[in-house]
């Protein structure tokens, strides 16, 4: 598996990867009828850092990385992770993570916040318990998830210090 920075010759691949997902609606809270172009314009941000993971050609995996606040709280990081169905359960969210860990540090962050991480999405939950996030905050039924109806959503903060 090999990380490296998103490029425009990744679009095409890249909306097919993350459109799936957001038209599942079970995990990002973003429209479903999200074109391509609304899609990636929201993965490839200006204020973003968006890397993709390919083995042996395929895309696998992406992340953004981001400032979670402007000034003051610029220096806690939050990320956007998504996963090829067909990648599951291959450590592929792991390895997004860990990459996306070290580029934060890199970049001068000290923290990673993710704001509204989908009780429901338990796997997600799991490996970020794993990779030693708390859930400092709970928003009831914030999130309405196609299947589950009114679910909650979790903030989840860690520090990136070694």
């Amino acid at each position: 598996m090999r990380i490296r920075p998103a490029t425009a010759d990744d679009a095409a691949r890249l909306a097919a990867l993350i459109l799936p997902i957001i038209r599942a609606g079970d995990s990002y809270a973003l429209p479903l009828d999200m074109s391509d172009d609304g899609a990636l314009a929201y993965w490839c941000a200006p204020d973003r850092e968006t890397f993709v993971l390919e083995e042996r050609g395929a895309l696998l995996g992406s992340y953004y990385l981001r400032a979670n606040q402007q000034g003051g709280g610029d220096h806690v990081a939050n990320a956007g992770y998504a996963v090829a169905a067909a990648a599951r359960g291959r450590g592929v969210a792991r390895a997004l993570a860990a990459h996306s860990f070290d580029r934060a540090r890199a970049r001068g962050f000290t923290a990673m916040q993710f704001n509204f991480v989908v009780e429901s999405n338990t796997r997600a939950v799991a490996l970020w318990q794993a990779l030693g996030f708390a859930t400092v905050g709970r928003l009831p039924r914030a999130f309405r998830h196609p299947v589950l109806g009114l679910v909650d959503a979790l903030v989840m903060f860690r520090s990136l210090a070694d």
